[in-house]
């Protein structure tokens, strides 16, 4: 059974592309688009909308590449606090740098790196130091005094005037950062200050995804953003202005909402004009919507991914990462939904398959372990944990062997090779388990394959895991969640954690 495609990707490229360059083409100067969401690995879209390139708005940016420059926004304060990019599980300092390379490997370089509200924090100069060393232009932005109340100050020498202006060469100028909070507005709003300053008169607008304007308020897709950004405490809404100047329903989200009278005063008072857009849904440049092909392929997905926020926000309150009320919220929308964790079809056989290891007493430690993982023709295969196999590496070992017909008696991986790894770690290593994660299990694995034939032919399968739906009954170790993640595998666990020690490796 092959995939169903919700969402045409060449279809988005096209609508997004023209208005995009319609949107520079209002302006004399240049067009400053801040740059919501991801610009690469965009996976939520991807699970939202079945079809959607992670990468697809990287395809735009290289149609674009010839009349854009990129601005790199990174505030001082998540440098400073080691911020993580959940995703990646990586901090924000570190994805800006991941991203500064991942463009260069398309063939797009960074114009500059801007380091917002800056206020000479040590981790954020020792930042920009790496950065400049390493030839990259580093501007630094302090906070904007009298944001948000006061515009007159705002919009003066001592507000946007105060911030050093970064030369653009290109017509278009796309502000993007690692994440939410990264100061792209505010860097966007004092360029367009420093140009009429200068007699040049240049434009604002918001490259968005997420929410889609023009799908109902309580779409699951529009929802499935809600769930996202249930951290941070975002919602939905009818975007009042859009109503008020239009009679049009349209969808836009609570900071935009909020911040619009704000903004377009700012805009006003930096112009001296009227504002050009009526409302925030004016100011977006959106066309997710007009790429979706299978209205119920995208529902389907979207509830699936209500379902995977909650499990994941219940085990980031378990790690101590996010209060209970992050948790119920999730939960709430996952039930005004009508669904629940029993929705996503590995949760039951994961829990089984941990029941069945306690029956035949084969976990490890007193520690009882199921997984389980939905292939892409819907085939449910379980794995549970052993002295020898964490539940993951058993999980991955057994759906490699059903996609590639090997019988459950055939190992894979040689009894001496797993001894010897085990050797390694418990008595060489001194780690408290010999055990082998995903990673440890994928490595051997590629270095049997030399030697079993089998081993071989279920090492070519590993690529069939990509996008497989898979969820575990404990929370999965670093090298575990690793390995999963280099497969390109949907987790999910429940909020258990797969040993009584506190640090686990």
């Amino acid at each position: 059974m092959v995939a169903r495609i919700g969402f045409g990707n060449d279809k988005y490229l096209k609508e997004q592309t023209a208005a995009i360059l319609e949107r520079v083409a209002k302006f004399d100067n240049k067009l400053y688009l801040e740059f919501g969401g991801k610009i690469l690995f965009d996976f939520h879209a991807a699970r939202v909308l079945p079809g959607f390139d992670p990468n697809v708005k990287m395809r735009l940016f290289q149609k674009l590449k010839d009349k854009a420059d990129i601005l790199l926004c990174i505030y001082a304060g998540d440098i400073e606090r080691k911020k993580i990019r959940a995703d990646f599980g990586i901090t924000y300092d570190v994805d800006a740098l991941k991203l500064i390379d991942d463009l260069s490997d398309w063939g797009i370089g960074i114009r500059s790196v801007v380091i917002t509200r800056f206020d000479s924090q040590p981790s954020a100069k020792v930042f920009k130091n790496k950065l400049e060393r390493r030839g990259v232009k580093v501007y630094t932005h302090s906070y904007t005094k009298g944001y948000p109340t006061d515009v007159d100050l705002i919009v003066s020498d001592a507000g946007y005037g105060a911030n050093e202006y970064i030369e653009t060469e290109k017509p278009l100028v796309i502000v993007t950062g690692p994440g939410p909070g990264s100061g792209k507005m505010a860097t966007c709003l004092s360029q367009l200050y420093h140009d009429y300053r200068r007699g040049h008169k240049s434009g604002f607008a918001k490259f968005e995804t997420f929410p889609i304007w023009n799908l109902p308020l309580k779409h699951p897709v529009n929802v499935a953003y809600e769930a996202a950004t249930a951290d941070i405490q975002d919602f939905n809404l009818v975007d009042p202005f859009h109503l008020e100047a239009y009679g049009t329903v349209a969808v836009n989200y609570n900071r935009d909402v909020e911040i619009f009278p704000v903004l377009k005063r700012i805009l006003e008072k930096i112009t001296g004009e009227e504002c050009v857009y009526k409302s925030p849904t004016d100011m977006g440049v959106n066309r997710a919507g007009f790429g979706i092909i299978a209205d119920d392929v995208v529902r389907e997905a979207a509830l699936q991914e209500l379902v995977r926020r909650y499990f994941r926000y219940f085990c980031e309150y378990a790690m101590g990462f996010v209060d209970r009320e992050i948790v119920e919220r999730a939960e709430l929308i996952m039930r005004e939904m009508k669904v629940g964790p029993e929705f996503r079809r590995v949760v039951e056989p994961a829990r089984q398959a941990a029941e069945e290891s306690l029956v035949k007493g084969k976990g490890h430690k007193g520690i009882f372990c199921g997984a389980a993982i939905e292939l892409m023709d819907g085939t449910i295969v379980k794995g549970e944990n052993s002295p020898l196999l964490h539940a993951g590496s058993s999980l991955i070992l057994n759906a490699v062997k059903k996609l590639a017909g090997i019988p459950d008696s055939i190992p894979l991986l040689s009894a001496s090779t797993i001894e010897a790894i085990g050797h390694l770690k418990k008595d060489i290593l001194g780690a408290k388990a010999a055990s082998l994660d995903v990673e440890e299990v994928l490595i051997c694995l590629s270095l049997n394959a030399g030697a079993n034939p089998m081993a071989e032919l279920a090492l070519e399968k590993l690529k069939d895991l990509r996008g497989c739906e898979v969820h575990m009954t404990h929370i999965p170790t670093p090298g575990d969640e690793a390995g999963l993640k280099r497969l390109g595998i949907n987790l999910t666990s429940d909020p258990n954690f797969s040993s009584k020690d506190l640090f686990v490796t």
